[in-house]
């Protein structure tokens, strides 16, 4: 059962840093891609970066240069580097991975910048 746990969220000044936390289990995580999607207040969900399994990465146009994307496999960890925050930045960010066709993704974490 696949299992995506995040943390790292909280409330931060624009222009300040945050790091995000998803702690993956339940699945071969290294084979897997893995992204980080968000849901700002009432519109609807963005992707804002992706990882490959060989660690090519892909993010929005709106967080490039701000955010960063690494992975643990040793770890089974995936983590969002946020920097030079923005109004913008605030939603509900979770982790998610494709497994089997379903897109999983955890609880989510609040990320609010004001």
């Amino acid at each position: 059962q696949v299992q995506l746990v995040e943390s790292g969220g909280g409330s931060v000044r624009t222009g300040g840093s945050l790091t995000l936390s998803c702690t993956a289990s339940g699945f071969t995580y290294s084979r897997y891609c893995m992204g980080w999607f968000r849901q700002p207040p009432g519109k609807e969900r963005e992707g804002v970066a992706a990882i490959g399994s060989v660690e090519n990465t892909n993010y929005a146009d709106s967080v490039k240069g701000r955010f960063t994307i690494p992975r643990d496999n040793a770890k089974n960890m995936l983590y969002l580097q946020m920097s030079s925050l923005k109004t913008e930045d605030t939603a509900v960010y979770y982790c998610a991975t494709w497994y089997n066709g379903v897109l999983e993704r955890g609880q989510g974490t609040q990320v609010t910048v004001s």
